[in-house]
């Protein structure tokens, strides 16, 4: 989609409503991007918050949701060596679920992104993709987001499709799931998302 389309596509799921911005104030915020061609139009944080922004998701006619026990999601930050465009609106580019990297823990994933010249995603860049791409969501084929961490936690965010059990309850179930898992486990459903590069701005001449 051109970077209008993906603007659009936030308008009508509600971002200004979320934001407290104008539809015309949130147009402003990507007056300096390129309309780069597989380039996904990612929300930062400052402008709204991964618990914000989670029940935008659908599925299946059903909103996203956080985990009950992951009240502490907007207090994790990007890793050392992510850096985040301080843009409210910028875009991530290639983004790929890493599917080949499934059943692999976070701490081995994330070496091995790095070694392929990518960078992982955070929890805003992984939510985002899925505001414009809520496809991407597949059973067995979802993703983590390791660029999210919490000093001295060894929790990772994930992105997968609630099964409806447990905390989650039966009304969740198909819906988009923003959870988390252990840096040291591997899950055969989850991949790791990465990206090519972040942009906030044209390139100049």
């Amino acid at each position: 989609m051109t970077l209008i389309q993906q603007l659009n596509r936030l308008l009508e799921i509600g971002l200004a409503d979320v934001t407290g911005r104008t539809p015309a104030e949130l147009t402003a915020c990507t007056a300096d991007l390129p309309d780069t061609p597989g380039g996904v139009l990612v929300v930062h944080p400052a402008l709204a918050t991964a618990h914000q922004l989670a029940p935008l998701l659908s599925r299946s006619g059903k909103p996203g949701f956080v985990v009950e026990d992951m009240t502490d999601l907007d207090q994790f930050q990007p890793i050392t060596g992510v850096d985040v465009p301080q843009n409210p609106l910028y875009l991530i580019t290639e983004p790929d679920r890493g599917d080949d990297m499934r059943n692999w823990s976070p701490d081995e994933a994330l070496p091995a992104i790095r070694d392929r010249g990518r960078t992982p995603l955070t929890i805003h860049e992984g939510i985002s993709w899925l505001l414009q791409n809520p496809t991407i969501l597949e059973p067995n084929h979802c993703f983590m987001t390791i660029a999210s961490r919490k000093p001295s936690d060894a929790r990772t965010p994930a992105l997968w499709i609630s099964g409806g059990t447990g905390r989650d309850g039966k009304e969740n179930r198909g819906a988009p799931k923003v959870g988390w898992c252990w840096a040291g486990n591997r899950h055969t459903w989850l991949g790791f998302a990465s990206t090519t590069q972040r942009i906030d701005h044209r390139p100049q001449g």
